[in-house]
């Protein structure tokens, strides 16, 4: 089964000649997943914008992939667009990279000039830090995360810079975001926004779609979610959704370069998978009952358990001892008494809730 990768291999029209795609709107989201520091131009310094073919430098890898998730993956998806015709050419600019611990906030962007005369801005979705993972559980109950207000000011920022229309998206949290900074940036830039895309990107409270900001960007949205989705069906999603086919299960089905092409379009199922239907209507039962006040105290202090190991991302936790555990453990005691209890019962609530909308959906 061919993914993103054969795509870009086997594609060889330049966009003057075919136009941009779903497909092409997932190869230049997942690609920003890379490092780009010392490489892309930011807005600071006057550089000018640099072609994806001259970024295959071997002395840079080390720094391009650090960090990143599917690595080898990654490194194949450069080796192919450097080499592609269609991509290669392909200028990058604008590129911001942000970690704040502090406000809790993962945050990248890069925009990509297509040579037909439009740009393409793409949205970094969750990176390895905790950082990135702590700003998505905040989503459930703050609105809006520092990332969504940074995807504003980046999209106002570079669509006064630059003149034609505009592509934005992102992968997971980068769809989001994209969402987020179409319904917010200035008109007379939304007016010049031709298509938003979302790959596996989750929604929004459900207020968010009766505001008249997302009405009028709706038609835009393109959103594209795996048959097992996990993460694009997280709180609520009222867009109208593609569903492509995966050779992975579960949760896995998240990686974009599990997805399967065919051609130069995905290949679509008919329906999510139940198991998918029966998470989604599991969180969001969860969600809908639980106050917010509540909801940041569980997801705080399962941060904190995480924080006393001192690890700041899932890679490093892959060195955490069995010391480190033990520190976990310590800081789970630490928390007061009335605390434990509620984490108790708000993970007893989730597997009662799990295990009551189990059986119905199986018998669809």
């Amino acid at each position: 089964m061919k993914n993103v990768i054969d795509y870009v291999k086997n594609e060889l029209n330049r966009f003057d000649s075919k136009k941009f795609n779903l497909v092409d709107s997932l190869v230049l989201s997942q690609f920003s997943y890379i490092h780009f520091e010392r490489l892309v131009p930011g807005f600071s310094n006057e550089l000018s914008p640099v072609r994806i073919g001259d970024l295959l430098k071997a002395e840079h890898f080390n720094s391009m992939f650090d960090d990143v998730m599917f690595p080898e993956n990654n490194l194949s998806l450069l080796y192919a667009l450097a080499a592609s015709p269609r991509f290669r050419d392909i200028k990058m600019n604008f590129y911001v990279s942000k970690l704040d611990y502090k406000q809790e906030k993962q945050f990248s962007a890069v925009t990509y000039f297509l040579g037909d005369g439009t740009s393409f801005i793409s949205y970094r979705g969750t990176d390895l830090t905790f950082v990135g993972w702590k700003e998505d559980f905040n989503m459930a109950f703050k609105n809006p995360v520092p990332s969504q207000e940074e995807g504003v000011e980046y999209l106002n920022t570079v669509g006064e810079l630059l003149s034609g229309d505009i592509r934005i998206g992102g992968h997971s949290k980068g769809g989001n975001i994209a969402v987020y900074s179409a319904m917010k940036c200035s008109p007379k830039i939304q007016d010049r926004i031709l298509d938003v895309y979302s790959h596996d990107g989750p929604g929004f409270k459900n207020s968010i779609f009766h505001t008249p900001e997302y009405i009028k960007i709706k038609d835009k949205i393109q959103k594209i979610l795996p048959q097992s989705s996990i993460v694009g069906m997280l709180l609520q999603t009222q867009e109208s959704y593609k569903v492509v086919k995966s050779h992975k299960p579960g949760i896995m089905q998240h990686d974009s370069f599990t997805w399967v092409i065919e051609g130069d379009d995905f290949h679509y199922v008919n329906n999510i998978s139940n198991s998918s239907l029966n998470m989604n209507k599991t969180i969001n039962e969860w969600l809908a009952n639980i106050f917010d006040e509540k909801l940041e105290l569980f997801i705080d202090a399962l941060f904190q358990a995480i924080n006393s190991t001192n690890a700041k991302s899932i890679g490093d936790m892959s060195e955490v001892h069995i010391k480190d555990f033990a520190l976990i453990l310590k800081a789970f005691r630490s928390i007061d008494n009335e605390t434990r209890k509620f984490i108790s019962q708000t993970i007893r609530d989730l597997i009662v809730l799990y295990v009551k909308n189990l059986n119905p959906l199986n018998k669809q």
